[in-house]
Parts: structure tokens; C-alpha cells; sequence
């Protein structure tokens, strides 16, 4: 069995490196110790950055590589081709359902602190969580909110007399933010078939209780979906104590090993 790993945000590189912990090196040397391989890859926004100068979509950014990497692995030696799964972490979990949409060769999601909402209104809520983070929103940090409050309301309404290449919230271009207005994962995945394991910490500060309330309504009683929580872990599913912070990421961290084993076990029992 083999899993293709797919990162967060942000231009990642093989390993999901986010400040002390290496997310995807750990997922994969865990999984190999239960005989289980795995694909890793730079994203193409850290490979290749000059290609996204312009105008993109999320699917030039990560939904076409991902389906590429499945296809890959269906013929390499060794790999059994009716057992490649999709381990997706944060925006990769958030995609995980429109990749399965375009991959033929998948068995399985296992979706990891996935976004279940829009994107502009997680970004949002990241914002006002790091600006509550010492107690009090100030009078630049409550304009600040405003901006990109007023950024994502603007990314709903825009109409196509915007050019393609303007950027909008987090310097994404339009047509990023346009690829994305009707994508909902939560209905991507419902309209699926496949089995589906979906994993979140409760310490998570970026994917949050409004995300993984949607998740739990929608597959918490449809028997291909497996869900589980984790109440010390953080979005990098490392343990810690009290409430989840930036600073925390830079301290040198593991995936928690409980999580490797249900992702283990998971894949083992389909």
C-alpha cells in the first residue's frame, strides 16, 4: 500500500518543514515502518515560483500535481495499485475531494485538519485568533480585520470585469480566489464514494471548531467515514499544552505518534 502526501498552504517543500517540525518526513518514515510507502514531493510553488506571476488556480498550485503523483505511483514496481490512499494536510486535505474527482487510481482520503469552509473566511478567522492572541484587538489590529474582512466580502461578489492577475487577499490573483468560489469540500467529498478517514487536534488554531463541525454533521454517521480528534495535538498534530501558538511551531517537533498508527490501521483495514 502507498499514500501521496499533499502539503498546506504556502510553498512547501517535501518534507511540509514548518518551523521545527517536519510534518511529512515524519508521516513518512512512520508509515514505512508499518510497510506502508509513500510519495513526496516539492510543491510547485517552492520548485517553481516564477510559474505563478500571473494568473493561477489552486489546480496549477496543487490539485494537478497531486493527481499526477497518483498516476505515478500506479506504476511503479512494488506499489500495489488498488491500494494508493491521499493523506492531504490543511489545504491539501481541503482539496483532497476535488483530486479524488480527478484520479482515477485512489482508495482512500485521509484528510488531515482539513478546511471545510471558504478559504477567505478561514484566513479571517486565523487573523482574529492571532490578533485575540495577547488578550486584546487594538485599534491597528481591528483595522487590519477590517481590511481583510472587507477583502473576503469583496472575493464573494467580484465579477469578471476583474482581471484575472489582480491580487486579492494573501497576494493571491483573482483567479485563484475565482477557481475557488464554488468549490465546497465538505459537498465534493459527500458526492463521493470513497472511504474516508478525517483527523483533527483540538488545539488547532487554523482549522478551527466551524470547519470540523461541518465535517463531523456531515460523515459523522456515514459509515465509510472514520473521524477522530486528538485533544492535545496542534494543526501540525504535534502534542503540547494550552492553547495553540505561532511561536510554538518553531520549537523542534514530531507528528504524535498515535496519529501515524490510526493512519496506519486505517489504511491496513481497507
Amino acid at each position: 500500500p502507498s499514500v501521496v502526501l499533499v502539503h498546506g498552504s504556502g510553498p512547501n517543500d517535501r518534507n511540509e518543514t514548518v518551523g521545527g517540525t517536519r510534518v511529512f518526513l515524519d508521516l513518512a518514515e512512520g508509515l514505512a515502518d508499518r510497510g506502508i510507502a509513500t510519495l513526496r514531493y516539492e510543491k510547485r510553488t517552492k520548485e517553481h515560483p516564477g510559474e505563478f506571476a500571473g494568473a493561477y488556480t489552486i489546480d496549477d498550485e496543487t490539485t494537478d500535481d497531486a493527481v499526477a503523483a497518483i498516476a505515478f505511483l500506479e506504476t511503479q514496481p512494488g506499489i500495489d495499485p488498488k491500494r494508493i490512499y491521499l493523506v492531504g494536510h490543511s489545504q491539501g486535505a481541503m482539496m483532497a475531494p476535488r483530486i479524488a474527482q480527478r484520479a482515477s487510481g485512489l482508495h482512500g482520503l485521509i484528510l488531515m485538519a482539513a478546511p471545510a469552509r471558504h478559504l477567505e473566511d478561514v484566513v479571517y478567522d486565523q487573523f482574529t485568533w492571532l490578533a485575540k492572541a495577547d488578550g486584546t484587538i487594538d485599534a491597528n489590529e481591528k483595522a487590519e480585520l477590517a481590511r481583510i474582512k472587507a477583502m473576503g466580502d469583496s472575493i464573494k461578489t467580484f465579477g469578471a470585469d476583474v482581471p484575472a492577475t489582480t491580487l486579492m487577499l494573501n497576494n493571491l490573483p483573482a483567479s485563484y480566489w475565482r477557481d475557488l468560489r464554488d468549490y465546497d469540500p465538505v459537498v465534493a467529498a459527500e458526492s463521493g464514494t470513497l472511504p474516508m478517514l478525517v483527523l483533527q487536534g483540538d488545539r488547532d488554531f487554523q482549522v478551527t471548531a466551524p470547519d470540523w463541525s461541518r465535517w463531523q454533521v456531515a460523515f459523522g454517521s456515514d459509515r465509510r467515514a472514520t473521524i477522530r480528534h486528538y485533544p492535545a495535538l496542534n494543526h501540525l498534530f504535534v502534542a503540547g499544552n494550552g492553547p495553540g501558538t505561532m511561536a510554538e511551531y518553531a520549537t523542534p517537533g514530531h507528528v504524535d505518534a498515535q496519529v501515524i498508527a490510526d493512519i496506519a490501521t486505517w489504511i491496513d483495514s481497507h
